[in-house]
């Protein structure tokens, strides 16, 4: 990691009128992903896909990117920080966050950040990836994926706050068309705006319970205006080397029969301090005669900067339509610096 300190970030001090000036630090990082995978969804495709019955395409990929973020202290003790990513060269994960202190800290994200009940979303232990991982019905990445899991919007504000054993964040994601640049719009009217949070609670050593509920916009077409009722619950104590997860979600769509109940739990065994492996389940029931079934299990192993991966997951029924099933399997190695 390689770190420049100056004095006075004045692009950042010029925005902030109630303070005269402040020291600073602008820090860069980085990590390079390589990974070798095979997604056996491409396999199910058709011609009306555009891609071939049997061809899952190029197995290997390199992910890289590089993380900027600045921060400075303001006269009355409190800390601003921006952060932006480039990750393969396309800007991500610009936010900008307060932190005030004993008040807590406020953090407004542009595009891509788990707002409100999406940051405990899945809180299930595991080595690698989470049991959704790669899961589709066609290899393209796009097409399904598991259902169930609840958010709360990635463009907005979060607040939150922790003392002694416990934590609670409130999250807004304000309405809109599409990300509005500085001093500027949407284009089109949005929909409504998504509103959720959470708490956490530890109340002995090892075990922490958590609790979400929030109300994000209806994805059904001309229903402007109208939300989904979002809701879970988890559990995970950790003994020694071992954490095991419980997460039950529920989904109610409006104005439809078809509502997800979506069940989760792990397995985490720490080898040693270097190497970990886990297993994951998930079900989701949306009330039709066919449940979505999913399995995965993955392991790492870090070596100072380096880290080796593995996963696979598997999925039957997916969307909880009969006979769509998809593997994922993915071996990489991640470089930080």
């Amino acid at each position: 990691m390689k770190n420049w300190k100056k004095v006075g970030l004045t692009a950042l001090a010029g925005s902030l009128a109630t303070t005269s000036a402040f020291a600073g630090a602008v820090t860069v990082s980085g990590t390079a992903n390589l990974t070798y995978t095979a997604n056996s969804g491409a396999e199910d495709t058709t011609a009306a896909t555009g891609t071939a019955v049997g061809v899952d395409g190029a197995r290997w990929g390199l992910n890289k990117s590089l993380s900027f973020s600045g921060s400075g202290e303001l006269d009355n003790g409190w800390t601003v920080s921006v952060s932006q990513t480039l990750k393969d060269g396309t800007s991500t994960g610009l936010g900008m966050t307060i932190d005030m202190g004993d008040m807590g800290t406020l953090n407004y994200e542009a595009d891509t950040g788990a707002r409100g009940i999406g940051k405990i979303k899945d809180m299930m232990p595991t080595a690698d990836e989470d049991v959704g991982n790669g899961i589709d019905v066609d290899g393209s990445g796009t097409a399904g994926g598991l259902s169930g899991t609840v958010s709360g919007g990635t463009q907005g504000f979060h607040y939150s706050k922790a003392m002694d054993m416990v934590e609670f964040g409130i999250g807004y994601a304000p309405k809109g068309g599409s990300t509005s640049a500085n001093g500027g719009l949407t284009g089109t009217g949005g929909v409504a705006s998504t509103v959720s949070g959470f708490i956490k609670v530890d109340p002995m050593d090892g075990l922490e319970i958590g609790f979400g509920i929030g109300e994000k916009a209806t994805a059904t077409a001309g229903d402007k205006g109208v939300t989904d009722d979002h809701q879970t619950v988890y559990v995970t104590y950790v003994y020694g080397p071992l954490t095991a997860g419980y997460q039950q979600s529920n989904i109610d769509t409006v104005g439809s029969a078809v509502d997800d109940e979506q069940t989760r739990w792990a397995l985490l065994y720490a080898v040693n301090d270097e190497m970990s492996i886990s297993y994951q389940d998930h079900n989701n029931d949306d009330g039709t005669a066919t449940d979505e079934d999913a399995t995965g299990w993955s392991a790492s192993y870090t070596s100072g900067g380096m880290t080796f991966k593995v996963h696979r997951n598997t999925a039957d029924n997916v969307t909880n339509a009969t006979s769509q099933e998809s593997e994922h399997t993915e071996i990489g190695v991640t470089f930080a610096f």
